[in-house]
């Protein structure tokens, strides 16, 4: 498995530093992360309709736009996260140098 390029995990480790697993995709800590990233992106869906109907009312409040914009910002990093794991992936797969 010296091959095997780390991958991404959807959470960080206690101190805030990134947390990577290395394997072929198909372990336990993979599933679960695949099952982290698939709720993650629900519920980034969720909060993007939320933030829709919030603001066609033009009735907001300060706060109510101030909790959108912190939960917007907490999904936004979610989503990175998971662009940048997958995006690796990708990339270990399909390596530019190589032929298609």
């Amino acid at each position: 498995m010296t091959d095997a390029t780390p991958r991404l995990l959807p959470w960080s480790s206690p101190d805030g530093k990134p947390s990577y697993v290395l394997g072929d995709g198909t372990g336990f800590l993979s599933r679960m992360a695949d099952d982290v990233e698939e709720a993650q992106l629900f519920l980034a869906d969720g909060l993007v309709e939320d933030a829709r109907r919030l603001l066609d009312t033009r009735s907001w409040t300060t706060g109510e736009l101030h909790l959108l914009t912190v939960e917007l910002t907490e999904s936004l990093v979610e989503v990175r996260r998971i662009a940048t794991s997958r995006g690796a992936r990708l990339q270990a797969a399909y390596p530019a140098d190589r032929p298609a």
